[in-house]
Parts: C-alpha cells; sequence; structure tokens
C-alpha cells in the first residue's frame, strides 16, 4: 500500500513538471501559407508571430532561432498581465527589435496595467501600434502588402471599419486581431486573405483531450476567403501550466501558390 503510493505521488510530481516544461518551452514552428492572389512582386513576407507573453521574459533561444530570417515581427497581444514590470516589457521589445520593425495589438490583459504607461513605453521604444489601423508597404512594381490590426474585442474597442478604411481598397491585406472572433466580423468584401490571432492559448490544459477552447492551428474561415492562424501562444495565464497546448511562436512565410 505505501509503495503504490510513493509511486502515485512520484508520478504525479513527473507529469506536473512536465506540464510545466510544455508551458515554457522555446519552441518556434516553421510555416509556409500560400495564397494566389499575393503578389510575385514581394516574392515572399516572413513574419516572426508573438502572442500571448504574459509574465515570460523571452528567451535568447527564441531569438537566435528567427534572428536574419524575418521581415517583421508581430505581437498579437496580450504582451503582460497585471505584475509585469514594464522595464521586463522593456526588454523583451529590445530583444524583438534585434529581429526586425515590431507590429503591435492590443490583447485584454494589455489593459491591467496603466495603457497610457505601456502605449507611451512602446512608442519610446519605436513600437508601432496597430490600434484600428493599418500600414501599407509598397513593392518596386507597386503592389502593396498591408497589415491592419484592431483593439481588443474583449473591451468592445475594435473597430474594424476604421482599419479598413485606413488600408485603402487595393493590396494584399493581413489582418491581426488578439481574439480570433473577429472573423465574425470579417466580410467577403473585405478581402482579407490572413488573420493573425491568439487569445485562447489552445485550451492551455487538455483534461482527457478537452478543452473549452481548440488547439491553435490554420484553418479556413467558412464562408469568407481567408484563412487564419490561432497561436497557441508564448506565455500561460493563471497557472504556469500546459497540457496538449504547448508553447508556440511563429515564424511565418507567406507567398504566392
Amino acid at each position: 500500500m505505501g509503495y503504490a503510493l510513493v509511486l502515485l505521488v512520484g508520478v504525479c510530481i513527473a507529469f506536473f513538471f512536465y506540464m510545466y516544461k510544455e508551458a515554457f518551452a522555446d519552441r518556434v514552428l516553421n510555416q509556409e501559407i500560400t495564397f494566389p492572389n499575393f503578389p510575385e512582386s514581394f516574392e515572399k513576407v516572413t513574419i516572426f508571430f508573438i502572442s500571448d507573453i504574459h509574465k515570460r521574459k523571452i528567451t535568447s533561444r527564441i531569438i537566435d532561432d528567427v534572428k536574419g530570417k524575418a521581415d517583421m515581427v508581430v505581437i498579437g497581444g496580450d504582451l503582460l498581465e497585471k505584475g509585469v514590470p514594464i522595464e521586463q516589457v522593456k526588454e523583451n521589445i529590445e530583444k524583438l527589435k534585434t529581429v526586425g520593425p515590431v507590429y503591435f495589438v492590443w490583447g485584454n490583459n494589455d489593459y491591467e496595467i496603466d495603457f497610457r504607461l505601456l502605449d507611451v513605453t512602446l512608442q519610446q521604444c519605436g513600437v508601432k501600434i496597430l490600434d484600428n489601423t493599418a500600414v501599407s508597404f509598397e513593392s518596386q512594381k507597386g503592389d502593396r502588402f498591408i497589415l491592419l490590426g484592431v483593439d481588443d474585442m474583449n473591451l468592445k474597442r475594435d473597430r474594424l471599419d476604421l482599419a479598413l478604411s485606413d488600408a485603402g481598397k487595393e493590396g494584399f491585406r493581413v489582418l491581426v486581431s488578439h481574439n480570433p472572433k473577429i472573423t465574425v466580423k470579417i466580410k467577403p468584401e473585405d478581402n482579407i486573405s490572413l488573420v493573425l490571432s491568439g487569445h485562447t492559448h489552445g485550451g492551455q490544459i487538455h483534461i482527457f483531450g478537452y478543452s473549452p477552447y481548440e488547439k491553435g492551428r490554420i484553418k479556413k474561415v467558412v464562408n469568407t476567403n481567408t484563412t487564419i492562424l490561432i497561436s497557441n501562444g508564448y506565455g500561460t495565464t493563471a497557472l504556469p501550466l500546459r497540457l496538449g497546448a504547448k508553447s508556440e511562436t511563429h515564424l511565418l512565410t507567406i507567398r504566392k501558390g
């Protein structure tokens, strides 16, 4: 009886450490998505996408994996949460800036601190905030690659209409939204080819394979010509544990195909 109890305790401890290790994994998924309407004059665009950092410090291992490979860095919201020092945020941003120019959308947890302080900090660090706005890149042939971003849906601060207006009428469009539910507001005529999102943590902990949220993945959106990437995210919320939804970041290459 005593041996069985010791064995059970040992298994539980090992399982706990496995979940802890999954939560703090440094994983970069190299993914490629092709679109028939992607402008050939760009050849390709590569984005390092990281979402839901929360309390984590970005490691040098992650940076070394992607440095020199990405055209830009996109932070998909929840850069922090309540209790995270602003100095830690600055350190994370400075690391990401070594990879490429940094773009950011607000997540619900970003508003848990003085969001004005975060806004000023990001601007001082040279981060472009996409708060219902868009930024456009033009090829030598005049084709446009457009990155749009909406503010947090949970707080009803999102205005996709304003981002679309800022984007203009022509160009290949990628929308960044912390919350993947933004897809319910996308219309076919919006011509948004790709959505980058996080928020759900891929369910974070799956018990017997079940969680309220699906695991992170790339999928097509029904009734629109849109593809969405939902990330498991880099950090965790509540408990620093994961099961069935390992921590992840993304080196995403977009090209014509």
